[in-house]
């Protein structure tokens, strides 16, 4: 379905209906909105997730700077130590992670592993925005690395050093939401092995 088509689509739908999508597109709140216009125009219009993530896509660029985005997570270390200090359980190592959706595409999450009781904590979500502003280099770090990667390993050793615990980040180069993760055994004293 091209521009055209989705804006005449759009302009179809009764006003209820749009108001209610845009509300979510306001909200930044992406999966509702996908979800309510395929909801509505899957059986009529044959509106099926492509396109109605090219419908959000031109609602959100409709709206631009209106959109309550989420605030940026803090990647200097008195925050995230101030993070880790309200942690349940002793943290014994700091691992990055990759994740993505289809707003953001690929980003990185930085999480606090923890001991009694064993659990992961997320300390900040990584987007290249954050990273850049983090980084302040502008776009892409050595050598190909993304920057939301580059910001992730620089805050992660910088925070994994003032704690004296390991930091993992087992794909810093490539994304792969499935690499290998820091794994703990009980009752061997906290060994890490990678699964």
């Amino acid at each position: 379905m091209d521009e055209a088509a989705r804006a005449a689509w759009w302009e179809s739908l009764p006003a209820g209906i749009r108001d209610e999508i845009d509300g979510y597109v306001l909200q930044d709140s992406l999966f509702r909105a996908l979800r309510t216009i395929v909801d509505v125009g899957r059986v009529p219009s044959g509106i099926g997730i492509r396109i109605a993530e090219d419908i959000v896509n031109d609602r959100y660029t409709h709206h631009g700077d209106r959109i309550a985005r989420s605030p940026d997570s803090p990647l200097d270390l008195e925050s995230l130590a101030f993070r880790v200090a309200g942690c349940p359980g002793r943290v014994v190592a700091i691992e990055a992670v990759w994740d993505g959706d289809t707003v953001h595409d690929w980003f990185t999450v930085l999480l606090a592993i923890t001991e009694d009781p064993e659990q992961e904590r997320p300390l900040a979500t990584i987007h290249s925005t954050t990273a850049r502003r983090y980084l302040d280099d502008g776009g892409v770090a050595r050598g190909g690395q993304l920057v939301c990667a580059a910001a992730a390993e620089r805050a992660g050793r910088t925070l994994a050093g003032h704690l004296s615990v390991p930091f993992h980040f087992a794909s810093p180069d490539t994304p792969d939401d499935e690499a290998p993760r820091r794994r703990y055994r009980t009752g061997q004293g906290c060994r890490p092995e990678f699964t």
